[in-house]
C-alpha cells in the first residue's frame, strides 16, 4: 500500500450546504460575513474571496432541518489572512445579524468568533497566530479556550476603511468541525483510513486532525451528538471538500480507502465517499488558483 498519510500541503476546500431559503442564506454570507458571490447558477450559489470558493449553497426546500443531536456539521471555520480582515467580517455580522453571534475565544493558536447562520449552521471566523508561536508536546498541539473580548478585539483591529468595505484580504476554509456519534470510530476513519494525523484531543469527546503540522484541518466531537447514527436527508451539510496537492496524492488516497473497503465515487476530477455517519467527503486536486 502507498503512504498512509495525507500530503503535507493538503488543505480544505469549500463546504456545501443544503438550504431552505437560498436568498436569505446568500444574503447572510454575502452581506454579513462579507463573502463575494462567485457564481449563481440555477439553485446553487457559490461564495468566496479572491477566486477561492468557501461556501456553496444548494437550494433544497423539500428538506427539513436536522435535529441538533444528529451527526453533521458543527461549524465551517473561515480563516482570514489578517486580524483587520477578521475584524471587518466580525463587525459586519455584528451590525447586520447581531443575534447570530454565539461567542469568542483565544485558542492560543488562533483567535476565533462564533456564529450560527439563519438556518442553524455553525460558522467560525478566525485568524491564525504565526506557526512559530504554536506549542507542540509529544505530537500534540497546545490549544485552549481563553477569554477573548470581542469589543476590545474590534477596537484594536477595525479600521475606517474596513468598516466601509469589509471585503478585504484573503479568506478560505481553514478547517471543518463535524458532529459525530463517537470519537473512536471517527479516529479510525479520519486518521487510520483517510490519513490525517491526530493533533489534539480536548477531553474524551473531541478529536482534532490535520495534515502537514497544521493545528487542525478537521475536528469531530460528540458534545451534542453522542451515539448518533447515520444521517437522514436534511438541510445543512451536503459535502466537505478536501484539496490535495497533486494527482498522485489523490491516487494514493483512493488506493488507501479502497484497501480498507470504503466505497468511493469518481467523477473524473474528484473522488467522494461517506464517513461512518453519512457525511460526504470529496477529495480533489488543488487548482493553480488555490496553490
Amino acid at each position: 500500500m502507498t503512504d498512509d498519510r495525507l500530503a503535507a500541503d493538503t488543505a480544505m476546500g469549500a463546504v456545501t450546504l443544503r438550504v431552505g431559503d437560498l436568498d436569505a442564506m446568500t444574503a447572510y454570507y454575502r452581506d454579513a460575513v462579507a463573502l463575494q458571490v462567485m457564481d449563481a447558477t440555477g439553485d446553487t450559489v457559490t461564495l468566496g474571496r479572491g477566486g477561492t470558493p468557501i461556501v456553496v449553497l444548494t437550494h433544497a426546500p423539500e428538506l427539513v432541518r436536522a435535529s441538533p443531536h444528529e451527526a453533521g456539521l458543527f461549524h465551517t471555520a473561515i480563516l482570514f489572512d489578517s486580524e483587520e480582515a477578521l475584524a471587518a467580517s466580525v463587525y459586519s455580522v455584528a451590525q447586520k445579524y447581531p443575534a447570530t453571534f454565539t461567542g469568542s475565544a483565544d485558542h492560543l493558536v488562533s483567535k476565533a468568533f462564533y456564529f450560527t447562520d439563519p438556518e442553524g449552521n455553525g460558522v467560525e471566523l478566525y485568524w491564525d497566530r504565526n506557526r512559530s508561536t504554536w506549542s507542540w508536546v509529544h505530537g500534540t498541539v497546545e490549544m485552549s479556550t481563553l477569554s477573548l473580548d470581542p469589543n476590545a478585539f474590534l477596537l484594536d483591529n477595525l479600521t475606517e476603511a474596513s468598516v466601509a468595505d469589509p471585503v478585504i484580504g484573503a479568506a478560505r476554509v481553514g478547517h471543518v468541525h463535524l458532529q459525530v456519534g463517537d470519537v473512536d470510530t471517527a479516529r479510525e476513519f479520519y486518521v487510520e483510513r483517510l490519513g490525517f494525523a491526530q493533533t489534539a484531543m480536548l477531553g474524551p469527546q473531541s478529536l482534532f486532525v490535520s495534515a502537514g503540522g497544521y493545528h487542525h484541518h478537521m475536528a469531530m466531537n460528540t458534545w451534542n451528538s453522542g451515539g448518533a447514527g447515520p444521517r437522514l436527508p436534511a438541510l445543512g451539510l451536503a459535502q466537505v471538500q478536501i484539496e490535495v496537492p497533486a494527482a498522485d496524492d489523490l491516487g494514493a488516497l483512493v488506493e488507501r480507502v479502497t484497501h480498507f473497503g470504503i466505497q468511493s465515487r469518481d467523477d473524473g476530477s474528484s473522488v467522494s465517499f461517506d464517513d461512518p455517519w453519512g457525511s460526504q467527503i470529496t477529495v480533489g486536486v488543488k487548482t493553480d488558483q488555490q496553490r
